[in-house]
């Protein structure tokens, strides 16, 4: 299975009833909720959804399990079927997540955390259209669901659709000022748009907020280097080595920023790196050939 992380989460319990639950069942469910919270653990560009590894699962089909337990007890409740659809959403089994968040908003129609998730298992099975309207109706649920503006700011920026893209993700800064992933997914607009001093700024915001996960560094370091700030660019891509020294592109993006500070063997040991990683790095492959920057600054 294929993990895909970033900036959508399958929400779970949420209110969920659990008086009338058996204890285990209820640590199960509870471990489960934990894990589906909005929290960052993984940003990257792509901004999808999370999916938890392979590694897990034997404890996602445990949960899955004790899950449709709650469901025989409690057939006609809706964060019941939500909170199964997150966790086979988790286990990669997006039809069935499907099926459960298509349960959820059928006993409740105003129900915007299933209409999120179900527009985040759309995105994973490249059902755009549908993710679109389903984060469309989990805002008119909920104007102030700060999620649904997440994922559907994310998908506007994947489609392209830049400005869309900007209003949305700021709301998610004004709603949930916070977080990490909107100041991220906004600095990789404004990165796009060539505005490399907003983008350094929402990329400062993203790793004041959440230290600890690569992406945002790699993409602070891009815009720096498309400032000139080649140092503080290889700063950056050293601290995103330090949490994933497997990216390839990062340890291509740090060869042009030892190339630009003037490091040229340094520079071609970091490309031959992320050559080794990925042999068809682009980003490595035109730095070694000498074409400045592979042709992106």
């Amino acid at each position: 299975m294929n993990r895909v992380s970033g900036y959508g989460r399958f929400v779970g319990m949420g209110s969920m009833r659990v008086s009338s639950m058996k204890p285990v069942v209820l640590a199960v469910v509870l471990a489960g909720a934990l894990a589906a919270c909005e929290t960052v653990s993984s940003l990257n560009p792509t901004g999808i959804a999370e999916v938890d590894d392979a590694a897990n699962s034997q404890a996602a089909a445990t949960n899955i399990a004790s899950l449709s337990e709650v469901i025989r007890a409690n057939p006609n409740d809706p964060q019941a079927y939500n909170t199964r659809g997150a966790a086979y959403a988790r286990a990669g089994k997006f039809q069935d997540a499907i099926a459960d968040f298509n349960k959820a908003v059928q006993l409740n129609s105003n129900y915007a955390a299933a209409y999120n998730n179900r527009a985040l298992a759309f995105r994973q099975i490249g059902r755009n259209d549908a993710a679109l309207a389903d984060f469309n109706r989990a805002i008119t649920a909920d104007a102030n669901y700060h999620p649904a503006y997440l994922g559907r700011g994310n998908l506007y920026r994947a489609q392209g659709n830049l400005a869309e893209a900007i209003a949305d993700l700021g709301r998610v800064v004004q709603l949930n000022p916070a977080g990490a992933e909107a100041y991220h997914g906004r600095g990789l607009v404004y990165q796009a748009q060539g505005q490399h001093p907003l983008a350094i700024g929402d990329f400062d915001a993203a790793i004041d907020r959440n230290p600890y996960v690569a992406p945002p560094y790699q993409a602070r370091g891009q815009s720096l280097i498309a400032v000139g700030k080649y140092d503080a660019a290889l700063e950056d891509f050293n601290a995103a080595l330090n949490v994933d020294n497997k990216n390839a592109d990062t340890w291509a993006l740090r060869g042009i920023a030892l190339d630009r500070a003037g490091k040229k063997t340094e520079a071609q040991e970091s490309f031959q790196r992320a050559l080794v990683i990925d042999g068809s790095n682009r980003i490595a492959k035109q730095g070694l050939s000498g074409t400045r920057g592979g042709g992106l600054f």
